[in-house]
């Protein structure tokens, strides 16, 4: 890493930065309505919310983290690209059209849509800030790591000064362009990252003839300590029977936390009608899909011309092996626009947490809660979540700061597992089960959030062990690092004992309007037109 030119690699993120500032300015001029900044004025095709989707949900974890995870510990890693993928075939058959029929911009509408309308939102954007606060807390500390890693930026205050400079940018494209904005970068940073994984990755095979089974075992012999082991299951997850079960828990909550992320779910609301939503997922799971073949050649990749010894000695350790690999390929040059993508890829990702999250607060809570759905300035709402962006880019600016250096991997953990215990049971019991009521949404969502955050706060990802949060304290109860194989049943159980025990009376009207619609997307542009 002592090759590369911190110079080079700012100037080429600079570049970036300017090129989509343009862009967003240039989006902002049609962003005149609440369904323009909220929903991009539904004027995306499904191609194009494909490819935005794409740019959403790849994360630097994604790169970063997969393309470590599968140089260090072979099969197991790429078990993550796995997880990450089967996600969006839940997302397809169960969420996506359904969604895109019965809701306007948020989660809290469909869960809405038949009960009471004041203690579901106020429970659904409770959820939604949730997951998206612990998302972007990840990604704002993880832009603190990647400043020690791609810059050569070591001190604490320059890694802060760079979160700093990522939460400015990111209230900035929120701001000015909205969903419209933020979704034309979603789409640029998709393009440019999987353009240069999938340029690397002929590269790396270019090396080895083309042949796959050449690489693999170019990567067995540079590891001589892992050897065959790379090659099949139970290198990082099969040492004892609780790290098999914590694998599992932990793949439970990445298929189904998916389909019930917010910054995900409001995507489905970009496009004009629920065939675009269904287009843009099949677009989605072909890119995220080809995306993560090119990990799984990016990390053997690495493991055979890096080297185990050396990815672990970098300062980001498995999080260095993408950088080391572009450094190794084609020196400084290469690594400078791998840096550049790296930090494109979280711009972007927080970009569009903070608008979900800005959204969900004014749409739900102060649209139809404190003004009861009665404003009447109709401007109010997106002046609302304006304000509610910049307070959210200021806390999570003050959170990545704090968290900059600490283990960040239970964030994402309770994130997804938020999403697939309090979120996902809530979604699927209104759409497909007629007796859900008020009752069972309260108990599923606030009964899923208190359970996951409790049982994570008592896991070894907290304390207890080298690599916790808090190294010299030790209050880890529950085993498992990931909650999800217990939360999520949890969480589904507490939905139909809210249900059975409730004297709530679910209107059959409105049931069957919410069947009709969601299924057939009858009556759907109407309501969303209002």
């Amino acid at each position: 890493m002592n090759e590369s030119s911190p110079i080079l690699n700012i100037s080429i993120f600079g570049v970036f930065v300017i090129a989509t500032l343009v862009v967003v300015i240039r989006a902002s001029r049609n962003t005149k309505t609440a369904a323009d900044y909220l929903a991009a004025g539904r004027a995306f095709t499904g191609p194009q919310n494909g490819i935005a989707i794409a740019g959403d949900y790849l994360s630097a974890a994604s790169f970063l983290g997969i393309a470590g995870a599968i140089a260090l510990n072979g099969y197991d890693g790429f078990l993550y690209s796995i997880g990450f993928l089967v996600a969006w075939l839940v997302a397809l058959l169960l969420v996506a059209e359904l969604l895109r029929n019965t809701g306007k911009y948020t989660m809290g509408d469909v869960l809405s849509f038949r009960m009471r309308q004041r203690p579901v939102r106020a429970a659904a954007a409770t959820s939604t800030m949730a997951v998206s606060f612990f998302y972007l807390l990840a990604q704002m500390a993880g832009a603190g790591g990647l400043v020690a890693l791609l810059l050569g930026i070591t001190g604490t205050g320059g890694q802060a000064l760079v979160i700093a400079v990522v939460g400015a940018l990111m209230i900035a494209y929120v701001l000015i362009g909205g969903m419209k904005g933020t979704t034309w970068v979603q789409i640029i940073k998709a393009v440019l990252l999987i353009a240069g994984a999938g340029i690397m990755t002929v590269w790396v095979l270019a090396k080895y003839g083309f042949n796959l089974s050449s690489l693999l075992g170019a990567a067995v012999d540079a590891a001589p300590k892992a050897g065959e082991k790379l090659l099949g299951p139970g290198l990082q997850y099969g040492a004892t029977g609780t790290s098999k079960l914590d694998f599992l828990s932990l793949a439970l909550a990445l298929v189904l936390g998916t389909a019930g992320l917010p910054h995900i779910l409001m995507r489905f609301y970009t496009v004009p009608t629920a065939k675009e939503a269904r287009r843009s997922v099949v677009w989605a799971i072909w890119l995220i899909g080809i995306f993560y073949l090119f990990t799984l050649v990016l990390g053997y990749g690495a493991g055979a011309l890096v080297g185990p010894d050396k990815i672990n000695a970098a300062p980001g350790k498995a999080n260095s092996a993408a950088p080391l690999l572009a450094l190794e390929l084609g020196g400084p040059i290469l690594l400078g626009l791998i840096a550049a993508v790296a930090f494109a890829t979280i711009l972007a990702v927080v970009a569009g947490l903070t608008i979900t999250a800005s959204a969900s607060f004014a749409h739900d809570i102060y649209a139809n809660i404190i003004k009861k759905g009665q404003e009447e300035d109709k401007d109010s709402e997106v002046k609302v979540a304006r304000i509610t962006a910049i307070v959210i880019g200021l806390v999570s600016i003050g959170g990545g700061i704090i968290a900059n250096g600490q283990n960040i991997a239970f964030l994402v953990a309770l994130a997804f597992a938020v999403a697939a215990s309090a979120n996902l049971p809530t979604i699927l019991y209104s759409l497909f089960w007629k007796r859900f009521n008020t009752s069972g949404a309260l108990w599923s969502i606030y009964g899923g959030l208190i359970v996951t955050i409790t049982l994570i706060v008592l896991s070894p990802a907290v304390s207890g062990k080298p690599t916790s949060m808090f190294k010299n304290a030790d209050f880890d109860l529950f085993p498992l690092s990931n909650p999800g194989i217990v939360s999520i049943p949890v969480a589904f159980l507490l939905g139909y004992v809210g249900t059975i025990l409730s004297k709530d009376k679910a209107d059959p009207a409105k049931q069957a309007e919410m069947e009709v619609r969601s299924l057939t997307g009858a009556g759907a542009e109407k309501a969303i037109a209002h």
